[in-house]
Parts: structure tokens; sequence; C-alpha cells
């Protein structure tokens, strides 16, 4: 199955709607694979110092960008309207390996 990466940027000073979120969006990405989708990372996007997040990002697997982008738009922080811009790419990996990075 193809790769794809979802990068959403937050809206500028809505950091209260992401920690609002938060829990709901954690929650959601545990449903992944019942909705065919293989979650292989994710995480926030962080400002140049690391001190806030900006934003979102996933390297995920699926069948079609048709499953990610309805994956994606279920998600709370879509429904809540966080990311400014969200764009949807398929993503062919060149170097490394999928599922190596350590759950933290």
């Amino acid at each position: 199955m193809p790769l794809f990466c979802i990068h959403g940027l937050d809206r500028e000073g809505h950091l209260c709607l992401r920690e609002a979120h938060y829990a709901a969006h954690r929650a959601y990405l545990e449903t992944a694979a019942v909705q065919g989708i293989t979650l292989h990372a994710s995480g926030p996007l962080v400002s140049e110092d690391g001190a806030r997040m900006i934003g979102s990002l996933f390297l995920v697997e699926a069948d079609s960008l048709a499953t990610v982008t309805t994956f994606n738009a279920a998600d709370p922080f879509a429904k809540a309207g966080l990311w400014a811009r969200v764009s949807i790419n398929r993503f062919n990996l060149r170097r490394g390996q999928v599922g190596t990075a350590p759950n933290i």
C-alpha cells in the first residue's frame, strides 16, 4: 500500500484550540487501523525554538488518497478548525525504514 504524508499548519494564535481537542485527537488516532489507515509516525510541528506547537505531521499507509482524506477530515483537530492549511501528498520512501522510530 502507498504511503502518504499529512501536513497541517495551525491557525495563528490557536494553541488553546489545540489543547482543548488534544485528548480527543489522540484517542481518534487510536482508531486509524479500523479506518484502513496504518499510522507509522505522528507528532506536532514546532516553532523554530521548539517552544510551541504550530502544526501536525503524519506518515500513514492506506489504499488510496480518498481513504487518507476521509480519515484526516474526521480528526477532531480538523473538525474544530485548528489547521489553517492541510496538505496530503503521496510519499515515496527513498531512505530509511518506516516503523523504526521509538513510540514516544
